[in-house]
């Protein structure tokens, strides 16, 4: 019966007809519920300024749901009675916030047919779960009817997660056929040789490659494994027309890559019978789809995979993206996002304003329109985003991966129903590309990591634009590179990687370390770092935590400047002694405040070394003309809170610090 569902409802859905039958048969089929319509209330009155239904709204677990019919975008909105604009979730929200507490659950639901979006409002900035139709099982569905149950996480996640213990399985097995596994060099080799596996399964299994064509260039030659992989990585790193023209039929018939990532061609690389050759064959190529991976989540997976410390700790490293976007959403993603809204909204009331023009046919060609848009699009080319901790590049991969999904958006209203009128034929409709993303990373290991999550970004992103614009443009050779530099971030000068303007973002994560856990070579940093004017380290220098010199080095290249920052730390630098010894020099001497903040929260991922952990997020710049007349956003527990000032200690009140008194307090 469920499989009968899914088929019945493959290419039907309109909003008024279907929802009722729609919910009563998930609620039937898949959980069993004999009477739903006793179960789920349609069309529930909810009193806004007026009074508003709510299309389904299930009383027992108090979720909310915001039905669309099947052709709906539902990342886009649309005009509310009240003429404002807003997307189903917003639309949904604003019933949630109206109704009583005890009637709110934890979760709104929209639909459109298609996929099903869960919200969680323990998290409401974060992105929605999603389960398509296709994917509909009893188990993802059972928090509907049961507070207790959570609805699943993505598969991605899953996938990602399970990608990383493949790359785990396949360095342990090989790492044993090394002369010394415990020489650097040899390490260093091992893990260039890993990430490029890795490209080669990903680009098999997404199209960039012919399917299964890594996998069937080596399984031919499994007696010379060895040697076949090292020539397959000199071909790729070379361009078509320099090849031997007597090349192997086998081998001629790869892309070449570009990029640098095969561009080492002396690493070391033992025998790979046995074990190691079984695992790429078998588990990782004939057994695995690397096609549905989250480059953001693998990446950092994949990089603590294979780091010596993180694997005895026990965890795999990832910051999730939901909590990255706590940090890029305040900090520029909401302002583009809103920016878009505005020009779709402008569009959408021309079009109202002139209805019967439109029903005639008559109706001119909007060029304002498209100029709009393709400003807009200009505008996401124009920017750079630089994170000066990057390690494997979570923070510059979602960010990506976000500007390329709005410009998606900003691409399927430019073509339209004719894509050819929108698009010429040598005209390639993207414009966001990775080379506006710079890092710096001190573990040679990491940099490799986060160069390839961006190219498999990349790669995922173009073929969505494919879908829209039907235009089919070879995605290899790689076009554009990261700037992603291995370097010591506090010993560099920013300035040479990129230049301070209102179109550049810098954001990131970088170390915390107390320093009562610092080693020498980081109390050094500190005291190279937190110089005064005079050239000398500050006396409170040393009774900060290391993720101070990231502020320090962010506030002087700001200064003066339309930059803005963003930075995860542990909420210890917004506490007691260390909030006057950190910041005061910053607002003193840089004129630094803040712009948005979150108080205190757990920053969770799967390392378990990282469980009980407790950060703030502090948005900052140095812009004179904001310090007043213009709200900040405090993130907090309560929700947001608009306010005219908040302090370094992350409460809304002036820039007071508590310092240290030589007499008693009269």
């Amino acid at each position: 019966m469920i499989q009968e569902f899914i088929d019945h409802w493959q290419n039907r859905g309109n909003e008024k007809s279907d929802t009722q039958s729609f919910w009563n048969g998930i609620l039937r089929e898949f959980l069993n519920i004999d009477k739903p319509e006793n179960f789920i209330d349609y069309e529930k009155d909810v009193k806004l300024a007026h009074v508003s239904y709510i299309d389904a709204y299930i009383p027992s677990t108090g979720i909310i749901i915001e039905q669309k019919s099947r052709d709906v975008n539902l990342d886009l909105p649309a005009k509310q009675s009240d003429g404002t604009l807003a997307t189903p979730f917003e639309q949904a929200k604003r019933y949630y916030d109206w109704l009583p507490l005890s009637q709110r659950g934890r979760f709104i639901i929209v639909s459109n047919f298609r996929e099903i979006r869960i919200h969680d409002m323990e998290s409401p900035k974060a992105k929605p779960k999603i389960i398509l139709l296709d994917e509909l099982e009893p188990h993802k569905l059972a928090f509907l009817v049961n507070t207790a149950v959570t609805p699943p996480d993505n598969i991605e996640v899953k996938i990602s997660l399970q990608a990383g213990e493949l790359v785990g399985k396949l360095h342990d097995a090989l790492l044993k056929r090394y002369i010394d596994p415990d020489d650097k060099a040899s390490q260093r080799s091992l893990n260039i040789f890993c990430v490029r596996v890795v490209f080669l399964l990903y680009a098999e299994d997404s199209g960039l490659f012919a399917k299964s064509q890594f996998h069937d260039y080596l399984k031919p030659r499994e007696l010379v494994a060895r040697d076949a992989l090292r020539k397959l990585f000199s071909v790729l790193n070379q361009k078509i027309e320099e090849r031997d023209p007597y090349l192997e039929a086998g081998l001629k018939a790869f892309p070449y890559v570009n990029g640098g990532l095969f561009a080492e061609n002396d690493i070391e690389l033992p025998q790979l019978d046995g074990e190691p050759l079984r695992i790429i064959l078998e588990d990782m190529s004939e057994s695995f789809d690397w096609s549905g991976i989250s480059p953001t989540i693998f990446g950092a997976v994949f990089e603590s995979t294979l780091n010596p410390k993180t694997r005895h700790d026990g965890g795999m490293h990832y910051t999730s993206p939901e909590n990255i976007h706590k940090v890029i959403d305040p900090l520029f993603m909401d302002e583009l996002n809103s920016e878009f809204k505005a020009i779709i909204e402008e569009e959408r009331n021309r079009k109202e304003s002139n209805s019967d023009i439109l029903k005639t046919g008559r109706a001119k060609k909007n060029d304002a329109f498209t100029k709009n848009l393709r400003a807009f699009q200009k505008k996401l080319a124009s920017l750079t985003f630089f994170d000066p901790a990057c390690g494997s590049g979570n923070f510059l991969t979602e960010t990506y991966l976000s500007l390329r999904k709005l410009e998606n958006e900003i691409i399927t209203e430019l073509a339209g129903p004719q894509i050819t009128f929108a698009f010429s034929k040598d005209e390639t409709p993207i414009q966001v590309r990775i080379s506006q993303f710079a890092g710096i990373e001190i573990n040679d290991f990491a940099v490799a990591v986060a160069k390839t999550a961006l190219w498999i970004a990349e790669a995922q992103m173009w073929n969505e634009t494919k879908k829209i614009t039907q235009l089919y443009e070879d995605f290899l050779p790689l076009k554009s590179e990261a700037n992603i530099l291995e370097k010591n971030a506090l010993l560099t000068d920013w300035h040479d990687i990129v230049t301070p303007s209102d179109k550049l973002f810098i954001m990131g994560n970088p170390p915390f370390l107390g320093y009562s856990i610092q080693t020498k070579a980081q109390r050094d940093d500190i005291s190279k770092i937190f110089r005064d004017e005079d050239g000398k380290p500050y006396k409170s220098s040393g009774k900060i935590d290391y993720v101070a010199c990231w502020y320090f080095k962010a506030s002087e290249f700001i200064h003066n400047t339309k930059t803005r920052a963003a930075f995860v730390s542990t909420n210890s630098i917004t506490q007691g002694e260390q909030v006057s010894a950190i910041f005061k020099p910053l607002r003193d001497r840089f004129g630094i405040h803040i712009d948005f903040a979150c108080s205190t929260f757990n920053w969770d991922n799967e390392a378990k070394d990282m469980a009980h952990v407790h950060v703030v997020i502090i948005g900052f710049n140095s812009i004179t003309e904001e310090k007043t007349g213009r709200l900040r956003r405090l993130y907090t527990d309560e929700g947001l809170m608009l306010v005219d000032n908040i302090n370094f200690y992350l409460v809304p009140a002036p820039d007071d610090f508590a310092e240290p008194q030589n007499e008693p307090m009269q």
